[in-house]
């Protein structure tokens, strides 16, 4: 069975994005858990990069997946250079957040269930 372009496009885009999110997971683990060392950090993170970099690039049109690539691009930038871990960790975990609050700022509520004090009185 052959797969249309645009079938195999999907593939590699959904690929893609899962594969930004397993990062920007395993980097909050990571920040979050106060025993990992220096040296696991950036062991494990050069190891994700590195497979990130081996994916197919894929252009993003979400903000939130836009956000996911250029942090994680920043961050890879940051670590080439002399850094602590423990010192840089708060700062991190805030852009992660940010991140997090950016992917759940796009779901909404319809616009007739945001309002339910409003129609109290009528029953």
């Amino acid at each position: 069975m052959k797969y249309t372009p645009k079938q195999i496009e999907k593939y590699q885009r959904q690929r893609y994005i899962s594969f930004l999110e397993k990062v920007t997971k395993n980097l909050f683990k990571m920040f979050r858990d106060e025993t990992t060392t220096q040296e696991q950090f950036l062991e494990k993170f050069e190891e994700l990069k590195k497979k990130l970099d081996e994916q197919i690039v894929i252009q993003l049109n979400s903000e939130y997946h836009h956000q996911m690539k250029v942090y994680i691009e920043r961050l890879y930038q940051e670590c080439q250079s002399e850094f602590v871990l423990n010192e840089i960790r708060d700062i991190n975990m805030t852009h992660l957040n940010r991140l997090q609050k950016l992917k759940n700022g796009t779901s909404y509520k319809k616009e007739k269930h945001k309002y339910t004090s409003r129609n109290q009185d009528w029953g």
